[in-house]
């Protein structure tokens, strides 16, 4: 059973903070599925992703290829996992199901603590996934790290 943590962006923004929970995550072994909710957005992270230095290199697709299946990392606008991913990063509000978090080895709620209406539906995503009795954990940048602030369900 998965649990579902939450990241409040407050010191460094999503372009800066996915990159390193990416590659936490594929250190962990998981294959990943990044899901937004606008595919201009999906193609700016893209083109940031691709950006990275040769050290930090993150293999990844946007959804729609011939070669879905084989991406390590994959930037979606649905639900679909082609990659079998066991680990979910969702920003920019992106939904995520209490069942996906019951299956899945880690799912991720990235937002904005700069923007109201990300940190509402931040707290409204939590109290549906704590709500269904998911595992959650809640995040906050503090001080060039993360501080666990809250947790709820399994194990706590």
């Amino acid at each position: 059973m998965g649990a579902a943590y939450f990241y409040h962006l407050t010191e460094a923004p999503l372009e800066t903070t996915l990159p390193t929970l990416l590659t936490k995550a594929r250190a962990a072994g998981w294959r990943i599925v990044v899901r937004g909710t606008d595919p201009g957005r999906l193609g700016w992270l893209d083109e940031k992703l691709w950006l990275q230095s040769d050290e930090s290199f993150l293999p990844h697709g946007i959804a729609g290829g011939e070669y879905d299946a084989d991406q390590p990392i994959l930037l979606t606008l649905g639900a679909e996992r082609p990659n079998a991913a066991a680990c979910i990063m969702v920003i920019d509000g992106a939904e995520v199901s209490p069942e996906e978090v019951q299956e899945m080895e880690r799912v991720c709620v990235l937002f904005d603590g700069n923007d109201v209406q990300a940190l509402e539906r931040a707290r409204q995503q939590w109290k549906t996934l704590t709500g269904s009795g998911c595992s959650a954990q809640y995040w906050s940048q503090s001080g060039g790290g993360w501080s666990k602030k809250a947790e709820s369900g399994s194990g706590s």
